[in-house]
């Protein structure tokens, strides 16, 4: 994983108020839950008593308590109650759990993969794509792939791929020439890809290096790191990927179908629905394959012949090496 970076791992509507959520993410097992006020909380999954799962608690005054002896920890991990004791006794600092920077935004939370930071301004914004606003409603679709989380973003950034895997979808009308892909990198945060493919008809493709983007029509794909992807389909419909890794070998793909086409609040929902389900048809002609690459994980630096259609891959993994390298430096 890319240290020192929000990923967002949990839609809002998976953690609700009352009851702990368990969810193994980045490796780890992790319990979620809201206080009294709503505000989402994160913390190890694992009582520092006896070692008991918290998601298997309650929530109770806004903190989790553990179902095995009822110890009680905050937002802050900080334990705040040790009922065997009595409810007025001084609860010693061992009994701290690791909680987790955590937020919430755009309709999904996000956790803080590194070391915790002193105050709000000591993190960076969360990563979200900024054409999407509080004028689009969205349906989210859920899938688990086993791969790791960079082999599942390369999939979506590989454009020479739709003609061959999704033949009978997105990838109708056997455009196999790859003119490009234009390919740049908006900022610390992201890439772009403006998408031309072509049916070959014994011509040459436009080579990335002699093709720069198209100043008169906005990108197709765009990637924001550590793990968020859009795909631009028109400037009311949007599909986002939000690419949640379990562990080494695991992705959770939160699917989203974000729209303001329709707005009317029985129809919206519908179609919301609809369209979060069909992105999981797409993804589907996807997973069989992607789960057969090996190894799981990606690098700048592997035994893989990349090809000129490739350049979104390519940049990608460079970034992605370039942001590990500069937190381990830091660090």
């Amino acid at each position: 994983m890319i240290p020192d970076q929000w990923y967002a791992v949990l839609t809002s509507d998976e953690v609700r108020p009352g009851k702990p959520v368990g969810a193994t993410r980045l490796g780890e097992k992790l319990v979620f839950w809201r206080d009294e006020q709503g505000r989402i909380a994160c913390a190890a999954d694992c009582c520092p008593h006896r070692g008991v799962a918290l998601s298997a608690g309650e929530v109770v005054g806004g903190a989790v308590a553990c179902p095995f002896h009822g110890f009680r920890f905050d937002s802050s991990g900080r334990c705040v109650e040790i009922p065997a004791n009595g409810a007025s006794a001084p609860v010693p600092k061992v009994f701290q759990a690791r909680a987790l920077p955590v937020r919430e935004a755009h309709g999904f939370i996000y956790i803080w993969n590194g070391t915790p930071r002193a105050g709000e301004a000591g993190y960076p914004p969360l990563p979200w794509f900024e054409d999407i606003d509080e004028s689009f409603s969205f349906g989210v679709a859920r899938r688990r792939w086993k791969t790791h989380y960079s082999r599942a973003i390369e999939n979506q950034l590989d454009v020479v791929h739709l003609p061959f895997v999704h033949r009978r979808s997105i990838g109708r009308g056997n455009k196999r020439i790859v003119n490009g892909p234009p390919t740049t990198l908006d900022d610390v945060h992201g890439l772009r890809v403006w998408v031309e493919n072509a049916v070959d008809q014994g011509q040459t493709p436009k080579k990335p290096g002699d093709y720069p983007a198209p100043p008169d029509r906005p990108h197709q794909l765009r990637f924001l790191f550590p793990n968020l992807w859009e795909n631009r389909i028109s400037d009311d419909l949007r599909i986002l990927v939000a690419f949640a890794p379990i562990d080494g070998e695991n992705t959770l793909m939160y699917l989203g179908f974000f729209q303001r086409f329709m707005r009317t609040p029985v129809l919206r929902g519908a179609v919301n629905w609809l369209g979060a389900r069909s992105n999981t048809f797409v993804a589907g002609e996807d997973q069989p394959v992607v789960e057969t690459q090996r190894p799981f994980r990606t690098d700048l630096k592997m035994d893989e012949k990349l090809i000129p259609g490739d350049a979104p891959i390519i940049l990608y993994r460079r970034r992605r090496r370039e942001l590990i390298d500069a937190a381990q430096t830091k660090g």
